[in-house]
């Protein structure tokens, strides 16, 4: 087993880049690099990508994850059903070594892209809040536009069975849970949220997790945007452009994150988020019931699929 310490991308297969650099445009994410059969789009954060379109049929293709170090890397090749170490062929270069999940989903783990320069993101400005006035003398304008996304933060699977595709995941990448959701009897879990072990590093509350749907499918990717106004000016953005609404916009129960959820042109479902938990190694996991898990503390979470 190695740890893995992060998300690094996802990868979608689309039959015209032109509407998808449209669609992450709108969405906040920035173009990398495009050549004729692939599209790599970046945040605000230094990752050289988080976003890969491949030019073909539509679908989900794979996710990566980072390993922490070279050496993390060369142990995940020596995992059961990895492939030799390749150079990534991709902005920024690096390694990755290939998997294929239980449900047949391409899986990578990545070490060495070189890091770009932050892009400029419109700061947050200070909250006037009902008990505590810190924007004195300075007008609150939100500008209109795209959510300016900086990161990609998670994403979800629809497994065919939960048991064995948590037990492959956590065994040869070392996430830890967060939460479980369970019909009532904790040993009848049905997702179990995950999170990167960093030791006593605060990560996100989840990185990755997979649902026992009984029908293996892609469910959504996440992207964090800097905070609430990103978050309402994005859903402006993308509802004028014409996009369809998925779900939102909400709180979490589960993660705490606010969130807003969107299909791009070929349904598959990405979601603006801020504000979510951070726990460390020593949180332990709690049980919930599955209602739980679609429940939010405020907002609505009418999922359409």
């Amino acid at each position: 087993m190695i740890k893995v310490s992060d998300i690094a991308y996802v990868r979608f297969g689309a039959p015209d880049l032109d509407g998808m650099e449209k669609f992450l445009g709108d969405f906040g994410l920035a173009v990398t690099t495009r050549d004729d059969s692939r599209l790599f789009a970046r945040g605000s954060d230094p990752s050289p990508y988080v976003h890969v379109t491949e030019l073909g049929d539509p679908g989900f293709r794979g996710v990566a994850f980072e390993a922490a170090t070279a050496e993390d890397l060369a142990a995940a090749a020596k995992l059961e059903g990895a492939s030799a170490i390749e150079k990534l062929d991709a902005p920024g270069g690096g390694q990755c070594v290939r998997f294929t999940d239980p449900d047949g989903f391409g899986i990578e783990v990545v070490h060495g892209r070189e890091l770009l320069e932050p892009l400029p993101v419109r700061a947050a400005s200070p909250l006037n809040r009902g008990s505590e006035q810190a924007r004195l003398g300075t007008l609150q304008r939100v500008p209109a536009g795209p959510a300016q996304v900086k990161r990609l933060g998670h994403m979800v699977l629809r497994v065919t069975d939960y048991a064995i595709s948590n037990e492959w995941y956590c065994s040869r990448f070392g996430f830890l849970p967060s939460d479980h959701a369970c019909l009532g009897d904790p040993e009848k879990v049905l997702a179990t949220f995950l999170r990167c072990d960093r030791g006593e590093e605060y990560v996100d509350h989840h990185t990755f997790l997979c649902v026992g749907a009984g029908q293996a499918a892609f469910d959504h990717a996440a992207f964090e945007v800097e905070d609430f106004d990103a978050v309402m000016a994005g859903h402006d953005q993308l509802a004028a452009a014409g996009y369809g609404h998925h779900a939102g916009i909400g709180r979490h129960f589960l993660g705490s994150q606010v969130f807003d959820y969107w299909q791009d042109p070929w349904g598959n479902v990405v979601e603006h988020f801020t504000d979510g938990d951070l726990l460390n190694a020593s949180t332990p996991a709690a049980y919930h019931e599955p209602s739980v898990v679609l429940g939010t503390q405020w907002g609505k979470f009418m999922r359409v699929a």
